[in-house]
């Protein structure tokens, strides 16, 4: 049986999926982001429980078939843009549609319905978080963040960048430094 589990964006998350998996017995094949694969027999007591144990955690077991698929478009977008060595060349409706194995409209329209954005707008949100993180990593320059990224320019992500979070690169790069510094003084 397959289970979906909201909000289980990381390694930590999977870590502590299976930990509660595992108090309650439950033999398990597979633990990915946002899905479990129960082995045997499920019972409605051993659900309640799960339940109850994932939402002390912040976690959140899914039965809503439209909240289930939005789900998984989320964690295909989390994973293809922070767990991937490379973002993957093709257009991300392609990946995404065939990741799923579902229409790409009937996606983009499920998911505007229950998130109140766009998938476009979710992987900009998405690249820019881990714009970020690159920035503070401090190992590439903002060009080979962007090339990495597939931006079409470092000026395009610049931009892009500023419009989410109302600063430039740079600015965001020597915020951090400043505020580091300051830590370091104390």
């Amino acid at each position: 049986m397959k289970l979906y589990i909201k909000y289980m964006v990381s390694l930590r998350c999977k870590i502590l999926v299976k930990q509660e998996l595992d108090k309650l017995s439950l033999k398990h094949a597979i633990v990915e982001l946002g899905t479990v694969e129960i082995l045997g027999k499920f019972s409605n007591e051993q659900r309640s429980l799960l339940r109850a144990n994932l939402l002390k955690s912040g976690l959140e077991l899914l039965d809503d078939k439209k909240s289930i698929l939005v789900d998984r478009i989320k964690n295909v977008i989390i994973e293809m843009i922070h767990y991937s060595e490379e973002i993957p060349k093709v257009n991300y409706s392609d990946y995404i549609s065939e990741k799923l194995d579902y229409d790409y409209t009937y996606l983009a329209n499920t998911f505007s319905d229950v998130k109140g954005i766009t998938i476009q707008q979710f992987i900009i949100l998405n690249k820019i978080e881990k714009v970020k993180e690159l920035i503070l990593y401090d190992e590439l320059s903002l060009s080979e963040i962007s090339y990495k990224l597939h931006y079409s320019s470092a000026a395009h992500m610049s931009n892009q960048f500023k419009k989410i979070t109302g600063l430039t690169p740079s600015f965001y790069k020597k915020l951090k430094e400043k505020r580091n510094s300051n830590l370091e003084n104390l």
